[in-house]
């Protein structure tokens, strides 16, 4: 069943609509990290092949994609309006 590629591409779509309800961009991450192992699993070939292979595998590779998904899109969108700042330095150190 993990290694079904429309499985994946089902679930990317799901995490998509979960993160359109839950804004926050941590479902989009991982439903950019679905789509590419779905992606990996249709287009086939050895790296499909050894992808297919195992379930573990096959977590891994969502896990990698998925993060530097995360990382990319916090790269691009930056930090949210808001978002608590973190300070370096006392006001009171002068």
């Amino acid at each position: 069943m993990w290694a079904v590629w429309w499985i994946w591409f089902v679930g990317a779509l799901a995490l998509a609509f979960l993160e359109v309800m839950v804004p926050g961009y941590i479902f989009l991450g991982f439903a950019l990290g679905a789509a590419g192992t779905g992606l990996v699993l249709g287009v086939g070939g050895p790296l499909g092949a050894w992808l297919a292979s195992s379930l573990p595998v096959t977590l891994l590779v969502f896990a990698i994609l998925s993060l530097s998904a995360w990382l990319a899109l916090r790269a691009v969108l930056g930090v949210r309006k808001g978002q608590v700042k973190v300070w370096d330095r006392d006001i009171n150190e002068d």
